[in-house]
């Protein structure tokens, strides 16, 4: 089923500028992309290690298995961020990554030096201890155009890289453990109890009664009975090749009075924490080293081993904590809904809110660029440069591939790409490309506002005081739909009018197959004191519409009327009696907070309605005012 909005002739325009020049863009640049997967990911990650550090910028791009479910869960103009916010994390709640692309680039006046690598993704259960466990949902549309571009799905499932989150991997280590050294056990300030000085003398006695039967070399014309005995009365086991003792602990004083105890007591013992499953710590295990030498090896083994299994855990969140750890900016195209996705799957549960969002992903990503953002503020260029007649199909841009031919059309800005990697095998394909559209893009968008894109300092995390204005903007109206088709999301919308969200009214329960323009004449003719003054009628889908009114307090005026039943009105009252509904915006809102997706917004409107918990009424810190664009809206003929 195919949801679009509504085409103006300039827009027509455009797309066949765009499809042409995509067309020839496609003969003429194979851009190399590094294929990453299970089999070469470690060599892969040395490699982007040093770009990154190398690079000024990262440009990220990411292939999902879906982004909506129903047309109205997509991001309308009608929402807020904190109501875009909720979409997004409900998507990412739901669909999967399955490719994700990083790009470390640098800007050098007019050429862009681009690293550009495509990771397959897939989750998986490495460690085979049934964690974490991964469901999602897949949206036909999109494998069918990732099935065109040639992506194989047998080589995603079997050698596609797995991953962990930092919030997974905490939860595994406490679940599995791992051998900790006792270095990461701080030392205790306080006295010691009556009760802790008889547990330490006592643990130090069996200690010293088990090191000195090791040590003890002396003939022993023993059987195997007797030494199996002995070992079991001392309770002497084996961690590999040196002889180890087990201390169980009840409490994590306990283990703390076992460390500080066999830190004054000898330097040939070594204490590692054997985890409980439920928490906590299980046991301390006592490994006796032969000498000096034999102790810095064992812990260098120890460390190495704890590395090369949380290099398994993490898997492709290496290249997250790289990116990082950088601190570099990060350009996106829709950083919204890529950033919902980033988050959920490596760094931890989506926050609850959209402000707690900002504040974690800052902490982790501190600049995050969008281009569609970017777009937008070319929009005073045209009354400077006096194009407005002549660049209007500027306004109707969908892709990438159609924003950077139409750039090219209207403004001198030429970009030359240098791409690191030569093609090799399936370098060439075209998974992948759009990490480097999404660099060449800023790079000219940059150009064309002036914004210098100069070597960042390596000793400065803060970026360069022109770009600051444009970093950390997630605007819900950039970010309108997500077409596998046309391989991206909008990054231009018409100029927006503010409209206070009191003053939309959500109405449902209308009659089947009635269009905008037919629910815009039966309010006109139904109450003639609040339709008198300007207003505007949308479909958000074919179960729900919202009225915009241009004039303040009539929304007010409207929903008394649907109140009373429509008492003023016949035709209102006929409609009401036939099953129409309205709501206010804060319904709305609710039902996004809430979680209620269903496949119809009318449902989950008055699911939300229903609920009269008023704990989930919670407080929202979202503007007043919404930017609405009525030509993003869906319509019901387009359905």
């Amino acid at each position: 089923m195919a949801l679009r909005p509504r085409i103006s002739q300039g827009r027509f325009l455009c797309t066949q500028i765009s499809n042409h020049n995509h067309r020839h863009s496609n003969h003429r640049r194979r851009w190399p992309i590094k294929q990453v997967t299970k089999s070469n990911f470690s060599e892969a990650l040395a490699q982007i290690k040093t770009h990154i550090n190398d690079s000024d910028f990262i440009a990220v791009s990411l292939q999902k298995t879906g982004s909506y479910s129903s047309p109205w869960h997509r991001v309308l103009p009608v929402d807020t961020p904190e109501t875009a916010y909720f979409k997004a994390k409900y998507a990412a709640g739901r669909f999967q990554v399955l490719q994700f692309a990083v790009c470390p680039f640098s800007v050098r006046d007019s050429k862009v030096i681009a690293h550009p690598y495509n990771f397959h993704l897939f989750p998986r259960d490495e460690l085979k201890i049934g964690m974490p466990s991964y469901s999602f949902s897949c949206q036909s549309s999109y494998l069918t155009s990732m099935a065109r571009e040639g992506f194989d799905f047998n080589a995603c499932i079997y050698d596609g890289i797995s991953y962990l989150s930092r919030s997974q991997e905490s939860a595994l280590k406490d679940r599995i453990g791992n051998l900790v050294p006792s270095k990461c056990v701080e030392q205790s300030s306080s006295g010691l109890s009556v009760a802790d000085a008889i547990f330490v003398g006592r643990i130090k006695a069996r200690i010293k009664h088990w090191t000195t039967a090791i040590k003890d070399t002396g003939p022993k014309n023993e059987d195997v009975l007797i030494k199996s005995l002995r070992k079991l009365i001392l309770g002497s086991e084996q961690h590999g090749s040196r002889p180890c003792l087990g201390i169980d602990v009840c409490s994590e004083r306990q283990v703390q009075l076992v460390v500080e105890m066999l830190r004054d007591f000898s330097d040939d013992l070594v204490p590692l924490l054997i985890p409980a499953k439920g928490g906590g710590t299980q046991a301390v295990r006592v490994v006796l080293t032969s000498s000096k030498e034999d102790r810095e090896s064992f812990v260098r083994e120890l460390q190495n081993l704890e590395e090369e299994q949380n290099k398994r855990v993490r898997g492709f969140r290496e290249v997250i904590d790289l990116i990082s750890a950088s601190q570099k900016p990060v350009v996106s195209h829709n950083s919204l809904n890529d950033f919902s996705f980033i988050y959920s799957n490596f760094i931890s549960s989506l926050p609850s809110s959209m402000d707690e969002f900002r504040s974690s992903l800052h902490l982790v990503f501190p600049h995050i660029l969008d281009v569609s953002y970017l777009m937008k503020e070319i929009g005073p260029l045209k009354k400077v440069t006096n194009l407005l007649n002549e660049i209007g199909p500027l306004k109707k841009v969908t892709n990438l591939p159609a924003a950077i031919s139409v750039l090219k059309t209207r403004f001198f800005a030429p970009i030359d790409m240098d791409i690191s990697h030569q093609a090799d095998g399936h370098e060439g394909k075209i998974h992948g490309h759009k990490v480097l559209r999404i660099s060449e893009l800023f790079a000219k968008l940059c150009s064309i506002l002036k914004i210098s894109t100069g070597t960042l300092k390596d000793d400065d995390s803060h970026l360069p005081s022109v770009l600051e204005g444009y970093v950390n903007t997630f605007t819900p109206h950039a970010t309108n739909s997500e077409d596998p088709v046309d391989e991206d999301v909008s990054v231009w919308t018409d100029n927006p009018r503010k409209v206070n969200y009191k003053d939309l009214v959500f109405l449902w329960g209308f009659r089947g197959g009635m269009s905008a323009k037919m629910l815009n004449k039966f309010l006109r003719d139904s109450h003639h004191e609040v339709f008198s003054e300007d207003f505007d009628v949308r479909l958000l889908d074919r179960s729900c519409a919202v009225v915009v009114f241009w004039k303040s307090g009539s929304s007010e005026t409207f929903l008394e009327a649907m109140d009373s039943g429509g008492n003023s009105c016949e035709s209102l009252r006929e409609m009401i009696s036939e099953g129409l509904r309205a709501a206010d915006y804060q319904i709305y809102s609710k039902a996004c907070r809430l979680g209620l997706w269903e496949a119809d917004l009318a449902d989950s409107l008055e699911n939300a309605m229903a609920d009269s918990d008023s704990n989930s009424e919670a407080r929202s810190t979202d503007p007043l005012e919404i930017c609405w664009n009525g030509d993003l809206m869906i319509y019901l003929d387009d359905l």
